[in-house]
């Protein structure tokens, strides 16, 4: 691919970006929520922020309540997608006796 259309494919994939950004955040006001969605992350995203190497991990902190409720959100109207406030969690390991 040459650098003009791979430089338009990247634009072209920005611009889908920032409409599905928009409409969430359309979607959420209508709702009554007012949320920062630079704070809330999809499981997949929190793992590249975080350097978790799977998501399996994360799902697993959620069911164990290492991560809050209140940093937890599910929008339904997006194939229930789950969010994970951004901000990372510690989580220690079990000590061996």
């Amino acid at each position: 691919m040459e650098s003009k259309e791979l430089s338009q494919e990247i634009e072209r994939l920005l611009a889908g970006a920032n409409a599905a950004i928009k409409e969430a955040q359309s979607y959420l006001i209508s709702q009554g929520e007012v949320v920062d969605l630079s704070d809330w992350v999809t499981v997949k995203e929190y793992c590249k922020r975080f350097g978790i190497k799977n998501q399996e991990t994360v799902m697993n902190w959620i069911n164990r309540g290492i991560v809050p409720a209140q940093n937890i959100r599910f929008v339904e109207e997006f194939n229930n997608t789950r969010l994970i406030r951004a901000v990372p969690y510690n989580v220690k390991p079990a000590k061996i006796a």
